[in-house]
């Protein structure tokens, strides 16, 4: 498939305790408030319906007390809860600092642990740390240093993670088992899995494991294939706690790779058992899972159980299911499906759309790709990277070059900070250089240069091409000058080998910014 696979079973342990990071038992301080029945003014509601992100929740706050209102701690610390729920992060992080400011509100570790969370997501890793440094000595405890850990790990900063986490065991920090999953968490996304057993063995040390641990556990023996010793790690969690809905569904995951379809249908159950309204993300897991077991009844039954359930699918749903009834080559319930969400959806999200591209382009129609594409911008359905990327892939397998060039621009400048995939412009770079067309790789070079990558590399993949045509390129070494590119010995073999060849009129292009 064309497209990104997921980690589901990672991702779904991950959720169980990102949040957690920051809102454990402690971390939200004061009550659970009520939230008031009825149709009367409260300052909640206020601040809820402050949809735009320009509109200042602080503005709400002063003149709620200007009325002659009560603002109190607990009645705030509910309404952040609330809206980092519903990712109105800016309006959070406004009543958090609106709440510093006051004398009157005694703040506890828990609340400095919410706010620094506010700060990386709306400010980036530099301002969180600042705020982290700025963070009254006393405030400064296991909840602050966990909600730093977790912005190290959401940002990949393995040593600052590991760093942190020796200074949280020399202050006696590490009281519970957080700190050591967002390690966990951090090491199977990045794949270092031989760090998996030291971790646990040293929480063992020092704390009890829990059902998320136990979750990521499961999560590395998956990553490796090794059922034998997932199922030592599940007989120890059902010795010790509950396992949850994440414990089954990265089982069967595993006992479907190693083709353990008897045992696989035993956790698929025990899946189905524990999914509820409550639980919605659930049933998403199954629909992938009945998807991954070939179950086509289970798929729609599953499909049909949840529409009697909820009043509307959402994207993420929408998404799971067509998936699964591509994986299952159902093409046509998948369009009907996809016609269904684009009839009903309010967000026009292109992930949802992709999914159908990649299903014609996997199938190498590419006329039907282009012309979904040009109804998605009809439709109102923006493209994403993604989508320029899927349509790059499939005319790059058909070798319809001045396509390839056109769609790899548009997915480049589809984006404010591009991240160079290595192996597609290696493959780019091939097809031209076998045709010797000096003509789309000096587009391509243009392409790359104004993104701001342009090295070595792709300065001999364009000299091969050159070579290949029997031409040879002008002031190659003053462009290459003039883009801080380095020469290296192929580069020199190169300029040699095309010196002695005729000019190319290509080279008389504007190519030099």
């Amino acid at each position: 498939m064309l497209v990104r696979n997921v980690r589901g079973t990672l991702a779904a342990a991950v959720r169980q305790f990102s949040a957690a990071a920051v809102t454990e038992k402690g971390i939200v301080s004061g009550g659970e408030g009520k939230k008031s029945g009825g149709g009367g003014d409260t300052l909640g509601r206020r601040l809820f319906s402050l949809v735009y992100g320009k509109r200042s929740a602080v503005i709400t706050i002063r003149k709620w007390k200007e009325e002659g209102h009560t603002v109190r701690k607990y009645e705030l610390n509910r309404i952040v809860r609330e809206l980092r729920k519903l990712k109105r992060y800016k309006h959070a992080l406004e009543v958090c600092e609106w709440m510093t400011k006051q004398s009157d509100m005694k703040l506890l570790p828990g609340d400095y642990a919410v706010h620094l969370d506010l700060i990386a997501k709306i400010r980036g890793l530099n301002s969180a740390e600042k705020f982290f440094e700025d963070v009254p000595d006393k405030m400064r405890d296991y909840q602050t240093c966990s909600a730093l850990l977790h912005v190290y790990v959401q940002n990949k900063l393995i040593s600052k993670a590991e760093a942190l986490m020796e200074k949280m065991s020399e202050c006696g920090f590490l009281k519970n088992a957080l700190p050591y999953n967002h390690m966990l968490s951090v090491y199977v996304a990045s794949g270092q899995l031989e760090k998996v057993a030291e971790i646990i063995q040293e929480l063992k040390k020092k704390t009890s494991p829990d059902v998320i641990t136990y979750n990521m556990w499961l999560t590395a023996c998956a990553s490796q294939n090794d059922v034998e010793t997932a199922e030592k790690v599940f007989m120890e969690l059902k010795s010790k706690l509950d396992p949850d809905w994440v414990t089954y569904s990265t089982l069967t995951n595993l006992y479907i790779k190693k083709d353990c379809l008897e045992k696989a249908a035993y956790t698929l159950k025990e899946v189905e058992k524990r999914a509820s309204k409550k639980n919605r993300v659930t049933y998403s897991s199954l629909l992938s899972l009945h998807a991954n077991m070939k179950d086509k009844d289970g798929l729609h039954r599953t499909w049909s159980k949840m529409k009697s359930i909820f009043n509307k699918m959402n994207d993420a749903e929408y998404n799971c299911m067509i998936s699964s009834l591509v994986k299952l080559g159902e093409f046509g319930r998948a369009e009907n499906l996809y016609n269904e969400w684009e009839s009903v959806s309010a967000t026009r999200d292109s992930r949802v759309s992709n999914i159908v591209l990649a299903s014609y382009i996997n199938r190498n129609q590419m006329e039907d790709a282009e012309k979904f594409c040009q109804r998605m911008v009809q439709k109102g359905i923006t493209p994403c990277y993604t989508t320029w990327e899927l349509l790059t892939c499939g005319h790059l397998k058909t070798e319809r070059m001045e396509k390839v060039l056109e769609y790899f621009k548009k997915a480049v400048c589809s984006v404010r900070k591009w991240t160079p995939d290595i192996k597609l412009i290696g493959d780019i770079f091939k097809n031209l250089e076998e045709r010797g067309d000096i003509e789309g790789a000096e587009q391509l070079l243009v392409i790359l240069r104004d993104a701001g990558h342009v090295s070595t590399m792709i300065y001999n993949s364009l000299l091969r091409t050159y070579a290949k045509a029997g031409k040879m390129p002008v002031i190659i070494e003053e462009r290459m000058q003039k883009d801080n590119v380095e020469l290296d010995d192929e580069t020199h073999k190169l300029i040699r080998t095309t010196s002695t060849m005729c000019v190319s009129e290509v080279s008389s292009l504007p190519i030099l910014k």
